[in-house]
């Protein structure tokens, strides 16, 4: 078995000594667009064992085996002309009737891509290191997976490259409370790297619902992303080939915001799970915000996805997503947002999780939302998650794990009040003009409970007294 981890260390260092890559992000752009290609190929030796009348989309002098795989083959100044005239543009441009077939796939990768890499020596190397792995192998594949893993997360340490990671104990926890099915169509709207896709089809299949062929087929046919940046789109579709993927068509490299009138969103759009962690803080381009009726118009990207996923489930279907505290306590166009999830769904339960799970990344306090499509809230149940004993906050090197939710998943099902859990009526919310920022009022810390409102307030209420002291100075 190759020694995939000494692998790819080697690869940073040959890729730390050429000018043209500036940092973690382009090391891993870089990695991507050969990785895919390695991956690609490997695939189609496997298609072509089963189907001899197999044809690449990829044309034949682009195809890895032919460009590639020879370790004394093209390098230096003829590999980066090759790469920068003949790879890139001819895949950029690939013949696409259907954007879903595998040469979109291909296209969609490479559409936004680079080649940072200015030493063909270097590149060279590189190409000869990955082609060490064969990823028809079980054993290399799956170890490769879980070292891609620790890439992605890496990956948080280059600059803003952190809004399309998230934990992978926290995704796991909020698909296994969704617990999506074998047949059930699952939509991750702005899917990033496909962590919360990923982590649907092993929860699909360590159910033992998948028992045949078919049945795997029908559950790659069930999952469904789209990413609107190109860089995590990428990161998704090898993500979902090393997961066992054949043909990663149901990932799509759009954005569903501006893709059409929330009306024109009709019944074959429905879908009976949505999980997702959705861009919060951002703003949506001018015009994209006319998409969506006029009550609901915001330049506030969570809230229009909020809109979006409440519309595009269907009756029973169920959501779980990740949201900041400014979406509980937001108001104007916010409230009515919020009047709308609760009087279609039924928002049973929010878990707020404790403060920094995304640091050092980004400081935002947030929550977990779960809901169900066709029936009005009466109660919702909050349970604020503690941080574990003697810890003040979540670091790099001390992020938020696995066993950490185990207590909340002992409490799910039995739904009692504690130290940490509590309900709230909807004519308790309606009271609070849907203000979802509820702070414990059973403790379970000894730490003062604020609200994220109050904590606000008084943190502008020491500024002013600051300022007038300064003044008084």
């Amino acid at each position: 078995m190759t020694d995939v981890q000494n692998v790819i260390k080697h690869i940073q260092k040959i890729m730390r000594k050429d000018a043209g890559v500036d940092g973690d992000a382009q090391r891993l752009s870089q990695l991507v667009w050969i990785l895919f290609l390695k991956i690609f190929d490997d695939r189609e030796k496997s298609h072509e064992l089963i189907d001899p009348a197999y044809k690449s989309p990829i044309p034949e002098e682009l195809r890895w085996r032919n460009w590639a795989s020879d370790p004394e083959g093209i390098t230096g100044e003829e590999l980066s002309e090759f790469i920068d005239k003949e790879l890139f543009p001819k895949l950029k441009a690939l013949s696409v009737r259907d954007e879903n077939s595998p040469a979109g796939i291909v296209r969609n990768v490479f559409a936004d891509s680079y080649n940072y890499m200015k030493n063909g020596t270097l590149i060279r190397q590189v190409i000869n290191k990955i082609s060490d792995i064969n990823f028809n192998k079980k054993d290399d594949r799956h170890q490769f997976g879980d070292i891609y893993e620790g890439l992605l997360k890496d990956l948080q340490s280059a600059g803003n490259a952190g809004e399309f990671y998230t934990p992978r104990p926290l995704t796991k926890f909020l698909v296994e409370m969704i617990d999506p099915k074998l047949g059930e169509k699952v939509l991750d709207p702005a899917c990033g790297t496909g962590g919360f896709l990923i982590n649907a089809l092993e929860h699909v299949r360590a159910s033992g619902e998948v028992k045949t062929a078919e049945d795997e087929q029908l559950l790659q046919k069930s999952i469904h992303g789209i990413e609107l940046k190109q860089m995590p789109h990428a990161l998704a579709v090898t993500n979902f080939m090393l997961h066992d993927v054949e043909n990663p068509t149901t990932i799509r490299h759009d954005d569903m915001l501006a893709a059409k009138a929330l009306t024109e969103y009709g019944p074959s759009d429905r879908v009976d799970v949505v999980v997702a962690n959705p861009p919060f803080g951002g703003v949506v381009a001018d015009g994209v915000e006319k998409n969506f009726p006029t009550k609901y118009r915001t330049k506030a990207t969570e809230l229009l996805f909020l809109v979006l996923i409440a519309h595009i489930l269907k009756d029973g279907g169920r959501a779980g997503l990740v949201l900041p505290d400014g979406t509980l306590f937001s108001e104007g166009v916010a409230t009515e947002i919020k009047k709308h999830l609760l009087e279609t769904c039924n928002l049973h339960t929010i878990v707020r999780l404790p403060q920094g799970v995304f640091n050092p990344y980004a400081g935002v306090n947030t929550n977990l939302l779960f809901f169900t499509k066709g029936e009005p809230t009466k109660e919702t149940w909050y349970y604020h998650m503690p941080l574990p004993e003697g810890m003040k906050q979540y670091t790099k090197g001390k992020p938020i794990k696995h066993d950490e939710f185990d207590v909340v998943r002992e409490w799910w099902n039995k739904r009692e009040e504690n130290e940490f859990a509590h309900k709230v009526s909807i004519e308790q919310i309606h009271e609070r003009n849907y203000n979802l920022d509820f702070k414990n009022p059973n403790g379970g810390s000894d730490v003062e409970q604020l609200s994220s409102k109050e904590l606000k307030e008084k943190i502008l209420k020491f500024e002013r007294n600051i300022e007038e002291l300064l003044k008084s100075l």
